[in-house]
């Protein structure tokens, strides 16, 4: 595992680049729900958004545990770091389990940015979670595949020039496992535009970026199919544990922003003649927050290393994104509790991050998912989905 001496200097430049990118800069994004173009071309330009691309492809060939930081880092400064964390995570599809010509077509263009591999096509409005049941078809026709259906949730397609795609290519029925018959594609979303791609913007609740894309008789070659046709399912798993652990350092990032702010305020703030930090009704909840926050990077910590040596991490990834949500999901409703009238206030920038980290206890996965699967594979009590 990385040595916390080693993340030091990666740490002190990320909290470096993000001092240009003050809370005023962000809060005119979430009034005009403008995408954050300035603080991703700044990351990529730093290499941050290349952390795990190996050097031999222009990346910067860090660990998971420096990649984490780097996340961490973006939130407690204040920062957003969902506008662009695709980037980091997204490419290791490709990187694991596509072709070398693949990868040396693709790769170097990511790490430089003059490619953008942001959006993940997976999530469908009639199967949500339950990927097995998406229907969206990809049926080959000579060198390319007829791509029909719809996903949402999928965020950040308007600003991505690469689409990493799960289609079912054999119908469920047919399929020869409950897994199977599930392909991924890398999708050229500057091609398909207009050719049987159509992207809609939604509108939520913070400045997230997401769409619902629809496809119509779009065509993709067939040499963007990754790895072996019907096995794109388990592709995607091996994926979502960098998500998860990812995820969950920019909740940890999240947390110690909370926290950082609410013990600042309860020093400086005085009512009735004294600080209000002075009062364990105000102390108490900044230092459970504070506990629970470093509970969770301990657990972040163990599934990065876990994920490094390359051991399966799927429990420990899970737990991790788990009990970071929470954490900050905790330590921004103390934020506000101990700003009063001000924490919702949009100068403080209290209310908009308290948005923004909502987000985690529901994506990339629920909360609620998470304990059946630790019900059902960890503590072996019957299957309840």
């Amino acid at each position: 595992m990385t040595d916390a001496a080693d993340l030091a200097p990666i740490r002190e430049a990320v909290r470096a680049l993000c001092a240009d990118f003050p809370g005023e800069y962000w809060r005119r994004l979430d009034r005009e729900r403008a995408y954050p173009t300035e603080f991703v071309a700044a990351l990529t330009k730093a290499g941050f958004l290349a952390a795990l691309i190996p050097e031999q492809y222009g990346g910067s060939g860090l660990t998971m545990t420096a990649a984490a930081a780097i996340m961490e880092e973006i939130q407690a400064s204040g920062c957003n770091g969902a506008p662009c964390h695709a980037q980091m995570y997204t490419m290791g599809t490709l990187l694991r389990h596509g072709s070398a010509a693949q990868k040396e077509r693709y790769l170097p263009g990511i790490a430089r940015g003059d490619l953008r591999l942001q959006a993940f096509g997976v999530t469908e409005p009639t199967s949500g979670t339950d990927t097995l049941s998406l229907r969206t078809t990809a049926v080959r026709d000579g060198n390319h595949y007829v791509v029909n259906g719809q996903k949402i949730w999928t965020s950040r397609a308007e600003h991505s020039d690469l689409m990493l795609l799960l289609a079912r290519t054999t119908p469920r029925e047919q399929a020869k496992s409950r897994t199977a018959g599930l392909s991924v594609f890398l999708v050229d979303m500057r091609q398909a535009r207009d050719n049987g791609l159509t992207i809609r913007p939604i509108r939520t609740m913070m400045n997230h970026a997401t769409t619902e894309v629809f496809f119509e008789n779009m065509r993709v070659p067939a040499e963007n199919l990754i790895g072996n046709e019907g096995e794109g399912f388990r592709y995607i798993l091996s994926g979502m544990n960098a998500e998860r652990i990812l995820i969950a350092a920019e909740c940890i990032g999240d947390a110690k922003w909370f926290i950082d702010r609410a013990a600042s305020y309860a020093r400086d703030r005085v009512v009735f003649g004294r600080p209000i930090g002075q009062n364990q009704g105000v102390q108490f909840p900044i230092a459970r927050a504070y506990i629970g926050m470093r509970a969770a990077e301990l657990m972040v910590r163990e599934a990065a290393s876990l994920y490094e040596a390359g051991k399966d991490c799927g429990a420990e990834a899970n737990m991790a994104k788990h009990v970071a949500a929470e954490a900050s999901w905790a330590a921004a409703d103390m934020c506000v509790q101990t700003h009063g009238g001000f924490g919702f206030a949009e100068e403080f920038d209290i209310e908009r991050k308290f948005r923004e980290t909502r987000l985690y206890t529901v994506a990339p996965i629920s909360t609620n998912l998470i304990l059946s699967y630790f019900a059902e594979h960890v503590l072996g009590l019957p299957r309840s989905y």
